[in-house]
């Protein structure tokens, strides 16, 4: 890059910090998830609004030179294995001790009830949804998107509404760590089938793989990686030495996936769920405290300004689409994980929350989109409307929340 590739690049990133963070901040004092104010940003900045303005359709601060959109492009997947670490970090496997069976099934019925719906709808009426040559995987992935939940989201709202430390909370958060490892393992085994050009029938080896490297990175994780940070203290004596650590760990898992034909994101999301199981509250305090301001104070607003700036909404907004999405995927995990619950012996105000709870899809869900976009398995106009799904049923858990549980 030249001098002035320099100074355009720098002021790129600066202006797209600046107005996430005002957004953000103003969505906050809302009471409203911080990262509708990011991608309300990038909206606004982006084609979608700024672009009306210009003929061609493009902002005049983002100007399409390849050096300066590639080395941004290199940054934005940075931030993304770091974002993905962060969500990997909020998986506790021992939380699913309790209420066994309304965990069971609630996951169970929470994740299959609206991935029936949605690689049914896709193979019933496959104009709706914009298929190509990969019809199969585009039904697979729309089952998983419409099926998956977002922790840290979901997180944030129990802390918000008093829940998490509720019997209602713990459901919850076990049942959507359940559903997101499931999903985020199916969509790696669909991203490598497309990658490889297979067919459904082989499916059956690209799960082996996938499987094959979580167990090796979630045991590599346990008995290496965790040993090691009690022996050598870094909490205490080198915190910064551990970020090293933790940086290197998260791009090595992330070289793997990739070398297996699965997106890095999947590996880094493994890596966070390996040393999110640590029995020392200390270290665990620790990486969090490293590694959450660094993944969503810097690299997540980055990430979702930049999806509103990629792509213009109201060209791509098609409105029986979005009603569609939105309606499948809340009928489906409301419906599901709430007759979960019950059948597992909540009441039905609990139960209800608990399906209300798991439609929270957030920021979790629109990271899934554009990676499906990016390898062309979706439509410009389906990635507005899981979008558009995952603010409103973000927006809508919390108020529900607080009339379902009091």
């Amino acid at each position: 890059m030249n001098h002035h590739q320099l100074i355009v690049f720098f002021g790129q990133i600066g202006l797209m910090i600046g107005i996430a963070w005002i957004f953000g901040y103003a969505m906050r004092r809302l009471n409203q998830p911080v990262v509708l104010g990011e991608l309300l940003a990038g909206v606004l900045i982006g084609p979608t609004v700024l672009g009306m303005f210009q003929a061609d359709g493009q902002t005049g601060w983002l100007p399409d030179e390849p050096a300066i959109a590639s080395i941004r492009g290199g940054l934005l997947k940075v931030g993304m294995l770091f974002f993905m670490f962060a969500a990997g970090l909020e998986v506790n496997l021992k939380a699913m001790g309790r209420r066994k069976t309304s965990i069971t099934l609630a996951s169970l019925l929470g994740g299959a009830l609206p991935f029936g719906l949605g690689f049914g709808g896709v193979l019933l009426f496959p104009d709706w949804w914009g298929t190509g040559d990969t019809g199969v995987f585009l039904a697979l992935f729309v089952g998983t998107a419409l099926s998956i939940s977002a922790l840290p989201v979901i997180a944030r709202i129990l802390i918000d509404t008093g829940l998490m430390q509720r019997d209602v909370g713990a459901v919850v958060m076990a049942a959507a760590m359940i559903n997101d490892l499931l999903g985020w393992s199916l969509f790696a085994v669909i991203l490598r089938g497309i990658g490889q050009g297979q067919q459904l029938a082989g499916l059956g080896t690209t799960l082996a793989w996938v499987a094959g490297f979580s167990v090796l990175v979630l045991a590599f994780g346990h008995w290496v990686v965790q040993p090691l940070l009690r022996r050598a203290n870094f909490s205490e004596h080198w915190p910064l030495g551990l970020l090293s650590l933790l940086s290197a760990l998260i791009f090595i898992a992330a070289t793997g996936a990739e070398f297996l034909g699965i997106h890095g994101i999947f590996g880094a999301f493994l890596v966070g769920v390996a040393l999110g199981q640590g029995s020392h509250q200390e270290e665990e305090r620790c990486i969090h405290r490293l590694i959450q301001p660094f993944a969503l104070g810097f690299f997540a607003p980055l990430y979702f300004v930049s999806v509103g700036i990629n792509l213009d909404f109201s060209a791509h907004f098609d409105g029986r689409l979005v009603f569609l999405v939105c309606l499948i995927a809340s009928v489906g995990k409301i419906l599901g994980g709430g007759l979960g619950a019950w059948l597992g012996g909540m009441t039905v105000r609990h139960a209800m929350a608990v399906g209300v709870a798991l439609n929270a899809r957030g920021a979790i869900e629109i990271i899934l989109a554009s990676i499906a976009l990016e390898n062309h398995l979706i439509t410009p106009p389906l990635f507005v409307a899981l979008s558009v799904m995952a603010f409103a049923t973000s927006l809508a858990c919390g108020p529900l929340l607080k009339r379902l549980v009091q």
